[in-house]
């Protein structure tokens, strides 16, 4: 098993296409056509068998999803020129140290922190230098290696799956399925704050079980992983972090001023892809003139965000030629209609459901939430409108799937990553973490339910 290595996101997405040509030759084309009164019905067709149109699908795939490409390419590049200030990691040490030695308040500060992260700009691989901050401090708190990844990789993971104004899940995932950008936000936001909430009074009997476990006092030395520590000296990190600068201050206004300016943006004036691609790649050119960057420095941070991204935008347009040979080749609406067919008796409850079964499944070989959005929106668009399902419910069924197994699956680089810098074996993480996964599956069930049995604004 320690041999066995997936291929990687696109040697995956050209078999699927392979595949689907290949089924374009056996499964009997159909279409769904609408009637006078609105209502859909299902016809057989010839099917048009898919050969070399493998390779022209790509052209296609990426024409079809231009719009959403380049967002990904500057919003990626506005954010790593935003990193690139170092102004996001500053405040983040400097709100560890204002906090002081208030352990319990260090630690739901740091939840919150980090969900809020989550759940605005999707903070993810972000998360690992962090990781080798905060473990450190917990463990000289009294507590030990899992309390650092709890308030850190968790976290942020939950803010990440419930996430309202992530571009790179919700954005991405609600513009494949020609929704308004953002919208929906009030019921996200709910469960974004139940699920932080709940993690918090985790976090917190968490804490009290290994102080009643050690018996010590709120500052002890380094222990081993999740056995708590004997009282020792205080951690040094806040002796190593400097004040914050005036041109950090301003940058981090910037970031703030920019959340504010989309979520008025997006609910008030209708903003979309253009509108909210010009706002970040505003942003970070902004954030590059107050930290002092001149315009060649300035252009190398933005083509180097772009290059670092390029693959998840490239995974865009590969992935959307699958939906072209589909189209194309007249058995797209035959597979859908199989899947109508299988969930009939289900309703809404069964086949919202199905799709959250599916998206978690998936996420095991594609941990990618780029990747799966561009696979799997395109399919689930439709299927929702034919099933009564709102397409809002479908994407946030696509978010809590892609987000809660990132915590387990073992194909995730950055909880690999993650749990190296915690120096955390995997099979233990797993041991500790595999109930805590479960019940935000449940959890996330549970609050897809009412998108499916009641009216929800925005939904």
């Amino acid at each position: 098993m320690s041999r066995f290595k997936l291929p990687n996101t696109y040697v995956i997405i050209a078999g699927i296409i392979i595949l689907c040509a290949v089924l374009t030759w056996f499964v009997p084309g159909g279409q769904y056509v609408k009637a006078d009164d609105g209502t859909l019905s299902y016809e057989t067709v010839s099917s048009v068998p898919q050969t070399w149109q493998i390779f022209t699908a790509i052209y296609h795939g990426f024409v079809k999803q231009a719009g959403i490409i380049i967002f990904i390419l500057v919003v990626g590049g506005a954010f790593w020129l935003l990193n690139a200030t170092g102004a996001v990691e500053a405040g983040i040490k400097r709100f560890i140290v204002r906090i002081g030695k208030r352990d319990k308040l260090v630690l739901v500060a740091l939840t919150v922190l980090f969900s809020l992260a989550g759940a605005v700009f999707g903070m993810s691989e972000e998360t690992i230098p962090f990781v080798g901050i905060v473990v450190p401090l917990t463990i000289s708190m009294g507590y030990d290696a899992f309390m650092g990844m709890l308030v850190v990789y968790v976290a942020s993971n939950v803010g990440f799956s419930s996430a309202f104004l992530n571009p790179f899940t919700v954005g991405i995932a609600q513009g494949m399925a020609d929704l308004p950008l953002f919208s929906g936000m009030g019921y996200r936001l709910f469960c974004w704050a139940f699920l932080t909430l709940l993690l918090v009074v985790f976090v917190l009997v968490y804490a009290r079980a290994l102080r009643l476990r050690s018996g010590t006092g709120p500052v002890g030395e380094p222990s081993p992983v999740g056995e708590p520590s004997p009282v020792g000296e205080p951690s040094p990190v806040g002796e190593l972090v400097e004040p914050l600068t005036r041109r950090q201050s301003w940058i981090l206004i910037v970031l703030l001023l920019t959340v504010v300016a989309l979520i008025v943006g997006v609910t008030c004036f209708e903003w979309y892809m253009v509108e909210i691609t010009g706002l970040f790649l505003a942003m970070g050119i902004i954030c590059a003139i107050i930290a002092g960057f001149d315009s060649d420095r300035t252009v190398k941070e933005l083509m180097a965000g772009a290059k670092d991204i390029l693959s998840a935008a490239l995974v865009v347009g590969f992935a959307s030629g699958i939906i072209v040979i589909l189209q194309d080749g007249k058995i797209v609406d035959s597979i859908l209609h199989s899947m109508q067919e299988g969930l009939d008796g289900g309703g809404k409850v069964g086949s919202l459901s199905a799709m959250y079964g599916i998206q978690a499944v998936i996420n095991f070989i594609i941990p990618s939430a780029t990747a799966k959005a561009a696979i799997t929106i395109p399919i689930m668009a439709p299927f929702a409108d034919m099933t009564g399902v709102s397409r809002q419910a479908m994407v946030l069924a696509f978010q809590f799937g892609d987000g809660f197994t990132n915590m387990i699956t073992p194909t995730s680089g950055v909880l690999v990553a993650a749990l190296a810098m915690a120096k955390v074996p995997y099979t233990k993480w797993v041991k500790w973490i595999w109930k805590m996964v479960v019940a935000l599956l449940v959890l996330g069930l549970l609050l897809l339910l009412p998108t499916a049995l009641f009216q929800i604004a925005g939904f």
